[in-house]
């Protein structure tokens, strides 16, 4: 054999061994791809799976916590309601309190000296000058008392007059007379007093009249006053 067909002869094995190799890469690659893919999928998987756990378990938390906020809501509300409640009894018994605590001392002028009457007609006498007046019960631009818890109370009237003209008032609940407090001097000074324990209910009023053509006096000294207080609730 010459060398040139030697040369030949391994010519022709390299190029029919060539396709053999690029086959065998072929092969080779396409099973490394599929391993690729077949890792990758295997941990994308994995991660889903974490990745879906993590979720129940915050989803979990988040369930545990609406259920404690709702829950410390609830007692928030309920101490809220509870408070309010506390407050309202508070309020309650101040306003108890404060009504069982009914007393007013008043004279006739607010200051100075004069006489009032003799008018034709019984007339409601204003007493001006609140010496006392615990629980606002008495209106002093009205002269009348209302009743503002039911109760037994006591109110006194004194009159003071001179020269020869009467001194007379009358205590009146409810526009029904009571007593009168009276005096027909001749001359000098005169005082006429009176008084009555009375059981009211709430907003029953009384006050106290001029007697029909009669005079009072009062001046500096307040000797012309009208005064009552509550002695117990019923």
């Amino acid at each position: 054999m010459t060398v040139i067909q030697q040369v030949s002869g391994d010519r022709m094995k390299i190029i029919m061994f060539f396709p053999l190799l690029l086959l065998v890469c072929s092969v080779s690659a396409d099973q490394t791809e599929t391993e690729v893919q077949q890792s990758n999928t295997q941990d994308i998987s994995a991660v889903l799976r974490e990745l879906t756990a993590s979720l129940a378990v915050q989803n979990e938390r988040i369930t545990v916590l609406q259920r404690e906020n709702e829950e410390q809501a609830a007692k928030l509300e309920s101490q809220k309601t509870e408070l309010q409640s506390q407050k309202t009894e508070i309020d309650e018994l101040k306003r108890e309190l404060q009504v069982k605590q009914v007393a007013f001392s008043a004279s006739l002028l607010g200051q100075g000296r004069g006489d009032t009457g003799p008018y034709n007609t019984d007339t409601t006498l204003i007493f001006k000058r609140v010496v006392t007046n615990i629980g606002n019960a008495y209106n002093p631009h009205t002269g009348i008392f209302t009743a503002p818890v039911r109760g037994v109370y006591h109110f006194e009237l004194h009159m003071f007059g001179y020269g020869d003209i009467q001194t007379g008032g009358v205590l009146f609940k409810n526009g029904e007379l009571i007593c009168i407090a009276y005096e027909a001097p001749t001359s000098g000074h005169v005082s006429a007093s009176n008084g009555a324990s009375l059981l009211l209910e709430v907003g029953d009023q009384v006050s106290v009249l001029l007697h029909a053509n009669t005079r009072i006096h009062d001046n500096h000294n307040h000797h012309t006053t009208f005064s009552g207080h509550l002695i117990f609730t019923m």
